[in-house]
């Protein structure tokens, strides 16, 4: 059973940067995708970004190329997003989540509780 615990969320404003935490524990190698989910009201869910543990590949949504950043820290388990330049259509709780494929929040089994990122204009 992998357990997610995600933290760095907040309010900031418009061109500000954030970064994301996900503590992953009870990690298995069928899970070898990380990725970060968001949902804004009334919204469906949507792909961020995801990370492989075993080679490090990333994943972006084009939304977000060029602004966030996804990396991972295999000895601590640990999984971040670094948003830069954010706006404020990013508004949304942030969620981490671990599968086996990137992309489709169909592939992963397992999620944090989220957290929620807040862009005010």
């Amino acid at each position: 059973q992998v357990q997610l615990v995600e933290s760095g969320g907040g309010l900031v404003q418009a061109g500000d940067s954030l970064r994301l935490s996900c503590a992953a524990s009870g990690r298995t190698f069928s899970n070898d995708a990380m990725g970060w989910f968001r949902q804004a009201p009334g919204k469906e869910r949507e792909f961020v970004a995801a990370i492989r543990w075993s080679s490090g590949t990333t994943y972006y949504a084009d939304s977000v190329k060029g602004r966030f950043t996804i990396s991972r820290d295999n000895a601590k388990n640990t999984v971040y997003l670094q948003m830069n330049s954010l706006k404020p259509e990013d508004t949304a709780i942030y969620y981490c989540a671990a599968g086996s494929r990137p992309y489709y929040a169909s592939e992963y089994n397992f999620w944090g509780q989220g957290t929620q990122v807040t862009v005010s204009s």
